[in-house]
């Protein structure tokens, strides 16, 4: 008999050039053994060069979206990106806050290219009503300061950072330190217990969609069975492979290869 994999629920952005985004979080799932459904927010026009343009959803669309797969099909893990505006971060949540299953938040605020992908009256939202509703949260170093005005300027600062992420309700934050000058640290803490972790600085500049891949990759470890800490081990592994193996495409900044295991 066949048996169902586990069921993960991305809700975020699409990217048309499917390096981040929808797209790079169902490769992810598809990638790490589990079955990806999608809820589309918003819709970029985007290429490697940048974010030409994007849409919201209207509310409604977003719900009814929700509705129909969290109705029917349910999830194990559930994860959000790219929300862009307070009436969609607001729906998002008034609905996770009815679910069981684990949610981990990417506080989306800009592109890699640097282009503004959440409203700025919507980060108020996200942190009085989004966070509070995530199993974790994963901000990169420019997203904790965009929701708690810390600015980390080495490793020694980002327990103070987490302890302002949590403040604002998440179970775990994960702090990203990639950009911090060094080997790369992260730290993730749920205010008890902290885990530090490290990984090779690659010399690549193709990292379009590292953040949503992370974020999908926890999110699958989590419906796989693993705690949080051992969700976020493996999915740093798989993330580290998979920007080790980024590629050029288009004239500007190209993705990570999400399908790095099966092509080595």
């Amino acid at each position: 008999m066949t048996t169902t994999p586990p069921r993960v629920l991305t809700i975020a952005g699409s990217d048309s050039g499917g390096g981040a985004g929808i797209q790079a979080d169902l490769k992810t799932m598809l990638a790490l053994g589990v079955h990806g459904m999608s809820v589309i927010a918003a819709v970029t026009a985007q290429n490697s060069l940048g974010v030409q343009g994007y849409w919201e959803l209207p509310p409604e669309a977003v719900r009814a979206q929700l509705d129909s797969v969290l109705g029917d099909i349910g999830a194990q893990a559930i994860k959000t990106g790219m929300l862009a505006s307070p009436a969609l971060v607001e729906t998002v949540a008034e609905v996770l806050s009815g679910v069981d299953a684990p949610v981990v938040v990417d506080p989306v605020g800009v592109s890699k290219h640097g282009d503004s992908l959440l409203a700025p009256e919507a980060v108020g939202t996200v942190k009085t009503r989004l966070l509070p509703v995530a199993t974790v949260v994963t901000p990169n170093l420019w997203e904790v300061a965009q929701l708690t005005g810390v600015k980390v300027e080495d490793e020694r600062d980002l327990p103070r950072a987490a302890e302002a992420v949590l403040a604002l309700g998440p179970t775990w934050a994960l702090i990203k330190g990639g950009h911090l000058p060094g080997e790369p640290v992260d730290l993730l803490t749920d205010g008890s217990r902290s885990f530090r972790f490290t990984a090779e600085r690659h010399d690549n500049r193709h990292t379009h969609g590292t953040g949503c891949t992370l974020a999908s990759a926890i999110a699958s470890y989590l419906a796989l069975g693993e705690d949080v800490p051992g969700a976020v081990r493996q999915a740093k592994e798989y993330v580290t492979g998979a920007i080790a193996r980024g590629f050029p495409l288009g004239a500007g900044i190209g993705p990570v290869d999400h399908g790095w295991r099966w092509r080595s």
